[in-house]
């Protein structure tokens, strides 16, 4: 987080992670319901709160992590649009009072190791797309020493649909953005060019950058 910009998005697989924006009309982004699970730095919640203007859930299984965001990562309290969970990720999404309610479901779910994703099978993942609204997005973060890529993308098409999952190539870093649509979607030739460039003007996000390393998984 830079100090003097708190509310901005500086991670390059943070940013991926918002990729979900190129699928929905932007004008369309402050009527929606984004959730995050798994809470981090709280940069894609503050992101989505204050910038995007979007009723925003968070789900952390850490209570530390949530005071330190509140302390140390200027996340805001509770208000009408913005909910922090304190509980797990599973049960939350394995709600069935929930389910449709959820329009850009972010995952990021990693233990003080960071090995691989805590959550990676298909019950999880079909929960998360239950959690759907119709027209609604699921991004994941890849990443870890014990990570499987193959298996966890092979695992989320296996549910959402082949058609249905795109992916982009890894950061620098080693983490890698797979996104996951409840309804398959291929969008008209330049229609992502031109979100691409709403995204960034309007909320300062690399979007043209990332039509360069994002594509459709290949049909099976």
């Amino acid at each position: 987080m830079l100090l003097d910009r708190p509310f901005d998005i500086e991670l390059e697989y943070v940013q991926r992670m918002m990729a979900w924006l190129l699928f929905v009309e932007p004008d369309s982004v402050a009527r929606r319901h984004a959730m995050q699970l798994g809470l981090g730095a709280a940069a894609l919640t503050k992101f989505s709160y204050r910038k995007l203007k979007m009723r925003t859930t968070a789900v952390e299984l850490n209570p530390q992590v949530v005071a330190a965001c509140r302390l140390w990562f200027k996340l805001p309290g509770d208000d009408a649009r913005l909910t922090v969970i304190l509980g797990d990720a599973a049960q939350v999404v394995a709600d069935e009072a929930r389910h449709g309610t959820v329009d850009a479901l972010q995952v990021d779910l990693y233990d003080e190791e960071a090995a691989a994703p805590v959550l990676d099978s298909a019950d999880f993942y079909a929960d998360c797309r239950r959690l759907l609204t119709d027209d609604g997005c699921m991004t994941v973060n890849l990443f870890g020493r014990s990570s499987s890529f193959e298996r966890s993308l092979e695992t989320i098409a296996s549910v959402f649909g082949r058609e249905a999952t795109w992916a982009f190539r890894p950061t620098r870093e080693g983490n890698t953005i797979v996104l996951a649509l409840r309804t398959p979607a291929r969008p008209e030739r330049g229609l992502l060019p031109q979100r691409a460039e709403a995204i960034h003007s309007r909320w300062g996000l690399p979007a043209r950058k990332w039509l360069k390393v994002f594509k459709p998984v290949d049909p099976a």
